[in-house]
């Protein structure tokens, strides 16, 4: 049976796209499995998940992890050389627990939503070394600044979108390396490789990944962003919806040390889920009615 939405994107944000995990826990079963998810850094994460149904139990097992005491930056490990970030390692380990053989099977078959992760593939004109630091300089300004939905440094710079279809992936570990490369925010997060190549976080791009649903949108099929930032104004687009959290979620994008933090976000997507759900029920029968 069709969804209520055709395509879903799903907007990056760290630990702010718990928000999305709790709000498709509660809305998911009632919009019904869209034929398209997009995703960008841990909104592509959200994405699959989502897709799974498996959001309750990445809750758990990130708040479990957050539990246990690591910090946020672990300069002991700076001295020895080695990765000073816990995050890393703690992100690929729930990557790898969940994307198991059996989830990679049910995302990739003929009749699971056709998910797509967005990366970014750095400027042709500029070194790696260079174009990341500027590359992130530059959305954080903008973002600062102008606080656009869709900001466009990242295009002016030489970013380019790539979006890698999960379908395609032959095998759980290639998938973990797509998402990783999709949250790719060195010194944090590593350089990724897709295909060969260097990939960063997508959200150089767009933070906002609504590119691959403007084909869904001129058929005439109905689309559903989920942001993660609270913003003055929502962009208005033809058989488009956006959807933000209800208030600002108070959470670090890369923050370990907060469990209590995540189960907030999450239990608020769910609230937003339940009101959105019951706001487009209203709507039908006010429609209906009339």
């Amino acid at each position: 049976m069709p969804g209520t939405f055709d395509a879903i994107a799903f907007a990056g944000g760290g630990n702010r796209c718990y928000w999305q995990g709790g709000f498709w826990d509660v809305a998911g079963p009632a919009l019904g499995a869209p034929a398209l998810a997009v995703g960008v850094s841990a909104g592509a994460w959200a994405a699959c998940y989502s897709m799974l149904g498996f959001g309750e139990s990445v809750r758990t097992m990130v708040v479990e992890g957050c539990s246990r005491g690591a910090p946020n930056l672990d300069f002991s490990a700076l001295r020895r050389g080695e990765p000073a970030f816990p995050v890393r390692a703690m992100y690929t380990e729930l990557l790898t627990e969940i994307l198991d053989t059996n989830a990679f099977a049910r995302l990739t078959a003929e009749e699971a939503p056709d998910v797509l992760i967005a990366v970014a593939r750095p400027p042709r004109r500029l070194p790696l070394s260079l174009a990341v630091p500027l590359g992130m300089l530059v959305y954080q300004l903008e973002k600062a600044v102008a606080k656009p939905v869709h900001p466009r440094g990242g295009r002016w710079l030489g970013f380019r979108s790539e979006f890698v279809r999960v379908r395609d992936l032959e095998s759980p570990q290639a998938l973990v390396a797509a998402l990783l490369a999709s949250a790719s925010v060195p010194p944090i997060m590593p350089v990724g490789l897709v295909a060969g190549a260097p990939a960063l976080d997508g959200g150089l791009v767009d933070n906002v990944p609504v590119e691959p649903l403007t084909a869904v949108e001129a058929r005439g099929g109905r689309t559903l962003v989920l942001v993660t930032r609270r913003y003055a104004r929502l962009p208005q687009v033809p058989g488009r919806t956006y959807v933000q959290p209800s208030r600002r979620i108070a959470v670090g994008q890369f923050d370990v040390t907060r469990p209590e933090a995540i189960e907030e976000t999450y239990a608020l997507g769910r609230a937003d889920g339940a009101a959105f759900v019951a706001g487009l029920r209203a709507g039908e029968g006010a429609h209906a009615a009339g």
